[in-house]
């Protein structure tokens, strides 16, 4: 997974799905290809991988008892409601990775208003997300893993993750066994043996006395040899059976190397006479191909002056008339402006008419209503009722007045008697 995650550059983060997305979110609108169906399934596995590096299955899965989903769980519908849950669990999760607090969504919780702090909390990252956010209540789609890819990304860069370089594994070449024999050489134990010798032979201290000591025994050897070979007493039909049979035993193999320098020359060699000998045969193409063409090139250029000599007339004719077609439109524009102008200030006119239309039916109807009238004669006729009852509510205080008064003067009067006869008898007496 390391070498796999290796390969990406780290302007994938942010090239992705971009887009992913996007979806082309903020962006303008791309004719999508036939495998943007398949897209999603794309960016949910990059999720997958982005999420093991955020070490998710520790920190989120046994912590809160979950489930690891699929490579493909956001990305096809099996439970909406399961999936919806999972996706805000996830996203909730990202936001705090990102090291901004976020509350772990409840069951209760209004899914509105989760999904939109989602989406706030995803544009304050310079994201932008121009989907409706009901595209994320169904918990799966294109938009939810691009939204899920995003805070994975930010998370990433938050915690400081850097990519490294990919570790490839060496690959040993399996050395191809060849059988030996004692009779077989190959040219690698022959180098190998001449190298040995040159290593020794540098290794020791020749003395040149000596040496020169042994060349002229050699030499004397080798004259006496040759002198014995001059008289040979072997038969020559046993030599040549003798040689029949030992000839098989006598061959050299020498294993190629794709590494010699030789072999590349020779191919260099080969690559290089095929080539002349095409080029020999398609040079010869492309020269009667060009000359076709050059002559092809005259023609259409005469035929060309040709046809603008004989419609010369035509054009100019067609000039004129595109003139004066752009002379009239330019008046079309301004009487069009005019009439415009004018049809504002007719529908102005218009709505002041309705207006006083408006207000002089309001009073109209306010001078032909007898309600008002009505009114005042029950006003008045209430009004007299009132002064009725208060003229009577009068009299009867008054007569209640007078009579307390004529009762008052009785008393007075009695009591002005009373007080005199006994006076009066009294000065009788």
């Amino acid at each position: 997974m390391a070498a796999a995650a290796a390969v990406v550059s780290p302007s994938g983060l942010e090239d992705g799905v971009s887009r992913s997305r996007g979806e082309g979110a903020g962006e303008a609108v791309v004719e999508r290809g036939p495998g943007a169906a398949y897209h999603m399934f794309v960016v949910m596995e990059d999720l997958v991988e982005k999420l093991k590096l955020l070490r998710y299955e520790e920190e989120l899965l046994r912590k809160s008892n979950l489930k690891p989903p699929s490579r493909h769980y956001f990305a096809l519908p099996t439970n909406p409601g399961e999936q919806f849950y999972m996706f805000c669990t996830f996203a909730a999760w990202l936001i705090n990775k990102t090291g901004r607090p976020f509350e772990q969504p409840q069951e209760y919780d209004d899914p509105n208003a989760t999904i939109s702090s989602i989406l706030s909390e995803l544009r304050s990252f310079g994201r932008t997300a121009d989907f409706p956010p009901s595209k994320l209540k169904s918990g799966y789609g294109e938009h939810v893993c691009y939204v899920l890819d995003c805070l994975a990304e930010e998370a990433l860069k938050y915690v400081g993750f850097t990519w490294k370089r990919p570790s490839y594994p060496v690959e040993e070449l399996e050395e191809e066994t060849v059988p030996e024999d004692d009779v077989e050489l190959t040219l690698s134990k022959v180098d190998e043996e001449f190298v040995e010798e040159e290593t020794d032979n540098e290794e020791n201290f020749i003395d040149l006395n000596v040496l020169k000591a042994q060349t002229y025994r050699l030499d004397m050897n080798e004259s006496a040899k040759q002198e014995d070979i001059l008289e040979s007493t072997t038969d020559a039909a046993e030599w040549s059976l003798e040689v029949e049979r030992v000839l098989p035993q006598l061959k050299v193999t020498i294993r190629t190397d794709n590494k010699d320098w030789r072999i590349h020359i020779d191919q260099m060699h080969q690559h290089k006479s095929g080539i002349e000998s095409a080029l020999k045969e398609t040079k010869a193409f492309l020269d009667k191909l060009h000359n076709e063409i050059s002559r092809t090139l005259e023609k259409i250029g005469s035929r060309e002056k040709y046809i603008n000599n004989q419609l010369e007339h035509f054009v100019q004719e067609y000039r004129a008339a595109q003139a004066q077609l752009s002379e009239a439109k330019d008046r079309y524009q301004q009487g069009n402006g005019g009439v415009t102008e004018r049809t504002r200030l007719l529908s102005e006119v218009t709505e002041e008419l309705e207006k006083v239309k408006q207000e002089m039916e309001e009073k109209g109807s306010s001078m032909t209503d007898g309600a008002p009238l009505v009114k005042i004669k029950q006003s008045l006729t209430k009004l007299k009722q009132e002064t009725i009852h208060m003229d009577i509510r009068i009299s009867v205080v008054e007569h209640t007045l007078l009579q307390s008064k004529l009762k008052e003067k009785s008393n007075m009067t009695r009591d002005m008697h009373a007080t005199v006869i006994p006076e009066s008898a009294m000065g009788s007496y």
